[in-house]
């Protein structure tokens, strides 16, 4: 086992994979010569030189179809955004031919290739550098979308990603790329489309994803030292999204609070809260709860960002008056 960051399992991920495959190459704005915007790619250029570690101009849409265009041809291409807020600049790309292609083509043309980079917010970035995307590209049919909340499964989920046949949106976070974990040496992946349970509890069942998932653990250790058991099920993957460790969980609490970092309209948390109330409504005891910020652009002041984004208070508050429903 080795200690390693979040951006140290990336840059392990991909250089891991890259050796094994010379077909995969890395391309986006200053992953080469500046290690990457976050230094995720560190030490890559030196290693695979420039053919395969490509630094682009600030133009999302021209090197995103040129990553899909390389994955029509035999390349297996990472894609690399600064923020997954300016991936909106190239969704065109995303969208309409990394997603549907291999449909339009009756199977004659897959694409594998991976766009990663950081999305939501992470702090007083302002509103156009602040937006969570997850929800936006799970709506389209032929994307697989993975946001882990932790170094180990992000090395994981990463190498799993870059093996699939299929375009995947892998998102991370900016303010997770500094956590750490004790990471195994040897190699592992874990598959997309599979939830984890971070913690066994039995009185209410907290479901939530990528850098929530620090908010919804701290606020059930909280919640623990007044008696109350919180089942904490982390998505890993948002599409294909694993609805029977839910089913299962809630059947057991009986109540279900939602948390996510995206808008509330059109949410993960909307379509698991459907999803829940069709299947299994005679087992709920409780309304079903979701906690997003709130449905304005990001604020920019400190004070307004703190009433916007979800928090270990909310999330505490609205947790005991589920509980406190109890008859």
């Amino acid at each position: 086992m080795k200690e390693m960051t979040f951006r140290e399992v990336i840059a392990a991920a991909m250089s891991e994979e890259m050796r094994k495959d010379p077909s995969i190459y890395l391309m986006g704005e200053e992953v080469a010569e500046y290690n990457g915007a976050y230094k995720a790619s560190k030490g890559m250029l030196d290693e695979f030189g420039y053919k395969r570690i490509v630094d682009t101009p600030i133009s999302e849409l021209g090197f995103s179809g040129i990553g899909i265009g390389s994955a029509m041809n035999g390349c297996r291409p990472i894609i690399e955004y600064m923020t997954f807020n300016f991936s909106l600049v190239a969704i065109d790309q995303i969208i309409n031919n990394a997603a549907k292609i291999r449909q339009m083509s009756g199977g004659q043309w897959s694409i594998p290739i991976v766009f990663r980079g950081p999305t939501g917010s992470a702090g007083q970035l302002g509103a156009t550098h602040s937006q969570a995307f997850e929800n936006w590209y799970a709506n389209c049919p032929g994307l697989k979308v993975v946001i882990p909340s932790n170094p180990y499964d992000a090395k994981g989920l990463l190498k799993s990603a870059i093996r699939d046949d299929d375009p995947v949106i892998f998102m991370e976070s900016e303010q997770m790329y500094g956590d750490k974990m004790m990471i195994p040496e040897e190699e592992y992946v874990l598959p997309i489309g599979v939830t984890d349970i971070k913690r066994i509890g039995k009185d209410l069942t907290l479901v939530s994803f990528g850098k929530m998932m620090k908010v919804a653990l701290s606020s059930a250790e909280f919640l623990s030292t007044e008696g109350i058991d919180i089942e904490v099920i982390d998505l890993r993957t948002i599409r294909p999204l694993d609805y029977e460790p839910i089913v299962k969980s809630v059947k057991k609490t009986n109540r279900l609070v939602i948390l996510e970092e995206s808008c509330p309209f059109a949410s993960i948390a909307s379509e698991i809260a459907y999803f829940v109330q069709k299947t299994i409504f005679d087992y709920l005891d409780a309304p079903i709860i979701k906690i997003n910020v709130q449905d304005v652009p990001a604020p920019y002041a400190p004070n307004l960002i703190n009433k916007w984004y979800p928090n270990s208070y909310k999330v505490i508050e609205v947790i005991k008056n589920l509980l406190y429903c109890r008859s």
